[in-house]
């Protein structure tokens, strides 16, 4: 059979449209620092990016819609001693965003209402200050991601090798995770309630974050190089991209439950040197993967525990830092599912579309489902005391039609748990469970239904034999050895035995004759189980009685007064039984000889 088999796929012919450079933010000095972060950071609102500022490290905050060439001086946040390495935004709060630096120390920042880029002729532009300082490294904070699902709950990763987990209302750090080496990524779990690292010793561990010890330490990529690991929503798998002993690049998906090798074996992408980005979509269930050095960002789509290549967006100029949008400030009027801004050349970022080519002008809900809003799932007190959840989501059929955002409440769904490695399962094992009872259904009440003759089996050709003889015996001329009994018996009363009109002569005579041969033969008469046993037809006729009693059990009087007629009844119904299993053995046996026929015909 010739021809190709394509998968079926809404997101098959996704592709990536850039932006034309008067619709770019120009004008811009991104850091040249060697730490391996993404440089910059988005939300529906704004963008950050990690500023090349002197006297002390700074990072700038860019509003969305002011696109173009940027002024010369503009507002910077200011505050680090030494340089801004790393942002993250708020979640559920767009104008709030944390940052890590080179001088050990974490800050919070809240963007002023109202902020723009751009101020009055002659009026000087005005730095941010921070709202709160988060001290506790000795070392670089070279990572800051907040909690997902919990509002305010920040983690931070240092030089010191370990993480911390901020509690941001407070200021101070509540736990502390310890590695063995740098921390190079990190990810955390939908519920907020399970963190995933990957550090240079090329271990892969997964926390369960408040309980300070990693549930699992698995080997991830061999390579030297950094490793890059993102949680896939509200799945129990999560991806890294590394490098193999080769310097290839990796892809690997690990389940969360026994992370011992990735799920299939690592999948190589290419040998290109640069680091590669992961960023899940988990409405979309698509990953997208960026290099460092390289134009290009590969999408896959996740489906049946593997991931399918779907398409890969091309550009001469290479990035160095690339940010992925939120889904619910996506532009659905276009059909626009992702957008990512990628660094050029350290002096703009573009904006790139991934877009579903579809002609309708209404909204596409199969490809916008609920996303997670700005409502968090729990307060940072109630996290830290041991809550989880997953925060609620919106329907983004309102927010196309220019209204209030609808909350729907979360998913039912449960997110897998890790336990701790001393009390880990397998996963294809069990707890036992509890013995419970089994209940039987009860039988269905059936209407009472008048109870059917014996089916007892077929008797045999001897036992019909016998019954036939000893009933014939009655009539037989012989003495009778009682001596209280007339001399006169019930044979010789009945004057005309075999005067019957409706039957034929020569059947009558037949049956006669075989009678009187059967009564020769045989001189036993039949035991009384033998007589009392039914003797039936495989398929009865409609004169047969539906008892089980004999056939002469319902006539009055003794056995003396059975007549020939009765002796004949009987005669005739076991020569039709007779003839039913003859016919039955006939096409027994020819079924017999056509199956013999065609194994030799086969041989």
């Amino acid at each position: 059979m010739s021809g190709r088999f394509v998968r079926s796929s809404k997101y098959r012919h996704v592709f990536g449209r850039p932006t034309r450079k008067e619709q770019c933010y120009d004008n811009i000095r991104i850091s040249k620092n060697a730490w391996d972060t993404n440089l910059v950071k988005a939300n529906p609102t704004y963008l950050s990016v990690n500023w090349e500022a002197s006297g002390g490290g700074a990072f700038a905050v860019i509003p969305l819609h002011e696109k173009g060439r940027l002024p010369e001086q503009l507002p910077l946040f200011r505050g680090h001693k030494a340089v801004v390495l790393d942002t993250d935004w708020n979640p559920f709060d767009d104008s709030l965003i944390a940052s890590g630096s080179d001088d050990g120390k974490a800050f919070v920042w809240r963007v002023p209402e109202d902020f723009t880029l751009r101020t009055e002729e002659g009026e000087e532009p005005k730095d941010v200050a921070p709202v709160k300082q988060l001290s506790g490294h000795s070392r670089k904070v070279g990572h800051v991601l907040f909690n997902p699902a919990a509002a305010n709950v920040l983690a931070t990763s240092s030089g010191d090798y370990t993480v911390k987990l901020w509690d941001v209302e407070a200021g101070s750090p509540r736990l502390t995770l310890k590695h063995t080496d740098i921390v190079q990524s990190l990810s955390w779990s939908a519920n907020g309630s399970l963190l995933v690292t990957t550090s240079r010793d090329k271990k892969l561990r997964i926390w369960d974050a408040r309980q300070e010890a990693p549930a699992h330490v698995a080997p991830g990529h061999a390579g030297a190089k950094n490793s890059r690991v993102t949680w896939m929503g509200e799945h129990d798998r999560i991806a890294t991209t590394g490098f193999s002993k080769m310097s290839d690049r990796q892809l690997g998906l690990w389940d969360i439950r026994d992370p011992k090798e990735p799920v299939g074996g690592f999948q190589m992408l290419d040998s290109i040197s640069g680091v590669c980005m992961p960023f899940w979509d988990d409405s979309t269930q698509c990953l997208y993967l960026a290099g460092k050095g390289d134009g290009n960002i590969r999408y896959f789509e996740y489906e049946h525990d593997k991931f399918e290549y779907l398409s890969e967006y091309k550009s001469g100029d290479p990035q160095r830092g690339v940010a992925f949008l939120p889904k619910r400030g996506v532009n659905m009027h276009e059909n626009e599912v992702m957008r990512a801004f990628k660094t050029v050349n350290d002096n703009y970022i573009e904006p790139i579309s991934f877009i579903v080519p579809r002609r309708a002008e209404v909204f596409q809900g199969d490809i916008y489902p609920p996303v997670v809003g700005t409502k968090p799932a729990m307060s940072a007190a109630d996290w830290f005391d041991g809550a989880e959840g997953l925060p609620p989501k919106i329907d983004l059929e309102s927010v196309y039609e220019g209204e209030e955002p609808t909350e729907i409440p979360p998913s039912s769904k449960p997110v897998s748990r890790v336990p701790s490695s001393s009390t880990m399962l397998s996963p294809s094992k069990k707890d036992p469970e509890p013995m419970q009872p089994r209940l039987e259904p009860e039988p269905l009440k059936e209407p009472p239904q008048p109870s059917p003759a014996l089916r007892s089996p077929p008797p045999s050709m001897k036992e019909q034999t016998s019954s036939i003889a000893a009933l014939a015996s009655k009539f037989d001329d012989k003495e009778d050895s009682s001596s209280g009994e007339d001399d006169t018996s019930s044979f010789e009363e009945v004057s005309k035995p075999i005067d019957r009109h409706h039957a034929k002569p020569p059947e009558k005579h037949t049956q006669n004759t075989e009678s009187a041969a059967i009564t020769r033969k045989l001189s036993s008469p039949i035991s009384p189980t033998k007589l009392a046993a039914p003797i039936s037809p495989s398929k009865p006729a409609s004169s047969a009685p539906p008892s089980s009693q004999p056939p002469f059990a319902n006539l009055s009087g003794s056995m003396d007064q059975i007549t020939l007629q009765d002796i004949k009844t009987l005669l005739e119904t076991q020569s039709r039984t007779i003839t039913g299993q003859s016919e039955k053995i006939a096409l027994l046996t020819a079924e017999v000889d056509r199956l013999k026929n065609t194994i030799g015909d086969r041989m």
